[in-house]
């Protein structure tokens, strides 16, 4: 039996969570740069035992859906914006040494430093001595120590539209049980 129809409707399902997804990180202005572009929906496969579909991003994505542990949050530094603990929930951990590196990390804050343009300045706001390393050095380790916060920019997306894919599903499987039993009739009836 083909379960086009059951296909289409997973293929709607994910370009949905595709489009929200992007929306949400446009939202929180975390978009527009290479995690956005780099969210696609990927092939959807229906056989008579399973069904799947794919949804791509950098890998990154996933902490910034999720959150990030902070590996200890009482070394940020006192002067700091944000305190605290940013993902107490969160499956992932800085310092955990399943992913990335330091000196990785720390490159990564200084180029977006440089985009940005971040610079250091005095308690009367002037502008102050140092580069793009010895400030990625005192952001990233803010960010190590107390974490990234969840944004659950995909995870909103998902369970949005989940809660009536069973529904969806329900209808486009009629459908294609439709079609089938007037093909098996029609062969039937003609053979």
């Amino acid at each position: 039996m083909q379960l086009d129809n059951f296909k289409k409707a997973l293929e709607v399902f994910r370009d949905k969570v595709v489009k929200e997804s992007k929306q949400n990180l446009r939202k929180e202005k975390k978009g527009g740069g290479s995690l956005e572009n780099s969210i696609k929906g990927g092939q959807v496969k229906v056989t008579e035992r399973s069904l799947q579909f794919e949804i791509e991003m950098n890998p990154y994505g996933v902490f910034q859906d999720k959150g990030v542990k902070g590996n200890d949050p009482s070394k940020v530094s006192p002067n700091a914006k944000i305190k605290g603990q940013q993902a107490p929930n969160s499956p992932y951990r800085f310092g955990s040494g399943k992913t990335g590196n330091w000196s990785g990390f720390v490159k990564s804050i200084e180029q977006w430093a440089k985009r940005k343009n971040v610079r250091l300045r005095d308690e009367k706001g002037r502008f102050t001595k140092g580069n793009y390393k010895s400030i990625a050095h005192i952001i990233a380790g803010n960010i190590y120590n107390r974490g990234i916060k969840p944004s659950l920019f995909f995870t909103k997306a998902f369970q949005k539209y989940a809660k009536d894919l069973p529904t969806e599903l329900e209808s486009a499987f009629a459908l294609d049980t439709e079609a089938f039993l007037e093909f098996t009739t029609k062969q039937q009836l003609d053979g």
